[in-house]
């Protein structure tokens, strides 16, 4: 291929770029920022009631105490519990945009910082593209889209510690990087203390994060070349032993004892019988996933990335081998496998989580099951990167076909667009959904405040069922009935009655 022609099919490339990276950006962000506008019509349901009475009457520090005591011991689930419902329900309604924004910008910079580690410019457009994109399959191509992001009870416990979590990653980073000097020592001070509050959090993601910093931890031992000094696994050592300690604080804690009294074991989960019916609810899980080619959306988008950052990045002359780190084969290719290894066996320990809490049926608790959908999400775009580098540095090192770079452009962004069209009928449902719940609940949260106010002890309450969750009246026996206590209490009477 001439010089001239070569320097026209740059130009056309870096053209064609913008318009698949601006178009990914506006499906992906039109999909995201309705589950933002959304959050304007949530009401509540299920352990929004609780979670509202006790911050309003209890405060902060009393609902943390609460969930300590009487509840399952996540002192800082109950934190932001009470942060979250110190208003009302107003924080409910801001909290998917606060999560939408705080995990774009986190995604952007985490992106920033792997090209950069592969020798590639990032450009910023498809970094926003592949941020929105992979958020917008984690929000959307589960089965409980309603609890993932807007349902704040299950956001605090399974997408905020997500959001935590490629923040502290960013943290470890710029920590490891410092040279010695008190921000350093701050760094790592900061490792333990967020990787206890992890451990307090939400255990379905303190198995995860601990399984992956474990992991970074053995790989980053000086010796096997893939890091200079001991930093990173210190780093990694102190949030493992942060989770570990907060782990120790939540079982150990009243509240907890009292949550597995409810559901004593009835064998232990070493036993023959409850590893087989774990290995059984993991593949119905996975059978689940794997059904929702969505997924794939990750993938192609970083794929489009890679080859997109690849035009700034150094292209070998033919013949000409590439210059890389003096590391060991194995080394890599265990840093390769990392992902896998972390996708697949933090899966299998939520599903024991679930099956320990919730029996037989845990596996269904779709909610939980984001604690490893983002990594996974996460991997698969990593992943795509590199096959992106690798295909524009092959066919730019031996002169391929001009149509190759576009055609490729091209294939990915259809296919990430693709990917993103799957979701489109499920968010037109959940938007019809949540905004019709939206206008019934008024109505009647305004008659239940006008008969509270008249002085009524007993007022009728129609159940409002949304995302798969508990309403009043969900067990005929009202002594049991959680949900119906917790709304009574809100509205300051003594009970309800089924309308």
């Amino acid at each position: 291929m001439s010089t001239a022609s070569t320097e026209r099919n740059r130009r056309f490339v870096r053209r064609l770029l913008p318009v698949a990276g601006g178009s990914l950006v506006a499906a992906a962000g039109a999909l995201v920022a309705v589950g933002c506008f959304l959050g304007l019509y949530v009401r509540p349901t299920s352990d929004d009631w609780c979670a509202a009475w006790k911050s309003r009457d209890l405060g902060v520090l009393g609902i943390t105490h609460d969930f300590y005591a009487t509840q399952n011991g996540r002192i800082t689930n109950a934190f932001l519990s009470g942060l979250v419902y110190g208003d009302g329900f107003a924080g409910t309604k801001v909290l998917p945009t606060v999560i939408v924004v705080a995990f774009t910008v986190g995604l952007v910079l985490l992106g920033i910082v792997f090209l950069r580690c592969l020798g590639a410019r990032p450009p910023v457009l498809l970094l926003v593209a592949a941020a929105l994109a992979v958020q917008a399959v984690i929000y959307y191509g589960g089965t409980r889209s309603y609890q993932v992001l807007l349902w704040a009870p299950a956001t605090i416990s399974h997408t905020v510690p997500s959001v935590i979590g490629v923040w502290a990653l960013l943290l470890g980073i710029w920590t490891v990087r410092r040279p010695r000097d008190a921000l350093r020592t701050a760094g790592f001070a900061a490792a333990f203390l967020i990787g206890f509050a992890i451990g307090t959090l939400s255990e379905s993601f303190s198995l995860v994060s601990g399984l992956l910093a474990a992991c970074v931890g053995l790989l980053a031992v000086p010796r096997l070349k893939l890091a200079r000094t001991w930093r990173p696994f210190t780093w990694c050592l102190l949030w493992c032993s942060g989770v570990v300690c907060g782990l120790v604080v939540l079982t150990t804690s009243p509240g907890a004892r009292w949550r597995r009294a409810q559901q004593p074991p009835k064998e232990s989960v070493l036993s023959a019988a409850e590893l087989r019916g774990t290995y059984e609810d993991w593949l119905h899980m996975w059978d689940t996933v794997t059904g929702q080619w969505a997924y794939l959306g990750a993938a192609a988008v970083g794929v489009l990335l890679g080859l997109g950052a690849g035009l700034a990045a150094p292209v070998p002359a033919p013949g000409q081998r590439e210059s890389g780190p003096a590391v060991p084969r194995k080394a890599l290719v265990a840093l390769l496998l990392l992902p896998v290894l972390v996708v697949v066996l933090g899966s299998f320990a939520v599903v024991v989580g679930l099956r320990s809490g919730y029996g037989p049926t845990g596996w269904t608790y779709a909610r939980t099951w984001t604690n490893y959908l983002v990594p996974m999400e996460l991997a698969l775009c990593a992943y795509g990167v590199l096959l992106g580098l690798w295909a524009r540095r092959f066919t730019a090192g031996r002169g391929a076909a001009s149509w190759a770079l576009p055609a490729g452009i091209v294939v990915t962004a259809g296919l990430a667009l693709a990917s993103l069209a799957v979701l489109v009928p499920g968010v037109k449902q959940l938007t019809t959904a949540t905004v019709t719940r939206s206008v019934a609940w008024d109505a009647q949260n305004s008659r239940i405040r006008t008969g509270a106010a008249a002085g009524a002890a007993d007022l009728g309450y129609r159940p409002m069922h949304i995302g798969n969750l508990a309403e009043p009246f969900f067990t005929s026996d009202y002594r049991r009935d959680w949900v119906a206590a917790c709304v009574s209490a809100w509205y300051g009477i003594e009970r309800i009655h089924r309308l």
